[in-house]
């Protein structure tokens, strides 16, 4: 799993004003809990942007005031008009304790079923999963080159050592579906298959009339 670093600081009050003039200064109140005691802190805003708005999933060395904390974000809260981060919750890593991230989910290879006219299906962007942080990849993979139309991964097909998969075994990750396009071509190579042993069959059926008379 990638890393970044994040400077706090310690809130001086935890109320809703308090938050409001950290949000007007750019900032984003938050909360780490996970460990002896919550602490209330505020990160800039761009800062914490980099992370928010990014493919990748993090473990954060958090630093407020000088003491460095090793965490994971656990909730974000954003504006529901302007989409501004307002609030984060982070979780501090306890070693050997396991932590629950959800994983970017990407694909390798370019699927037969699409060379054929077919379309990949993405079902999930991100995949929950539980396990220790440094046993944590920095996504999951599947490669769907043997896709063909019709075909699909699931969650069964991914095989990783020491990483619970917090979705059922059958879940559908990535499918191949047969396109309108395809369909077309598909239905008109029929009727051009029909249509030429109709053919076939006509000009024979002229031959033996012609032979019996």
């Amino acid at each position: 799993m990638k890393t970044a670093s994040l400077s706090g600081s310690l809130r001086g009050g935890v109320g809703k004003k308090d938050a409001d003039a950290l949000r007007a200064d750019n900032r984003v109140p938050g909360v780490l809990y996970g460990g002896a005691e919550q602490i209330h802190f505020s990160l800039s805003e761009v800062q914490l942007n980099k992370l928010v708005f990014n493919p990748d999933v993090f473990k954060i060395e958090l630093d407020i005031d000088g003491k460095k904390t090793d965490c994971i974000i656990q909730e974000i809260q954003f504006h529901p008009v302007t989409d501004r981060v307002t609030h984060i919750d982070l979780l501090e890593v306890i070693p050997g304790k396991p932590v629950k991230v959800e994983l970017p989910l990407r694909t390798t290879g370019q699927a037969i079923g699409v060379f054929n006219g077919g379309r990949l299906e993405l079902n999930f962007r991100r995949v929950p999963v539980r396990g220790l942080i440094d046993s944590l990849p920095e996504c999951l993979t599947v490669n769907i080159e043997p896709l063909d139309i019709g075909d699909s991964a699931r969650v069964s097909d991914l095989k990783l050592d020491g990483l619970d998969i917090l979705l059922s075994d059958n879940a559908l990750l990535v499918a191949c579906k047969r396109t309108r396009a395809a369909m077309s071509a598909d239905a008109e190579g029929e009727e051009g298959a029909e249509g030429a042993e109709g053919a076939e069959g006509a000009e024979g059926g002229e031959g033996s009339e012609g032979g019996e008379s």
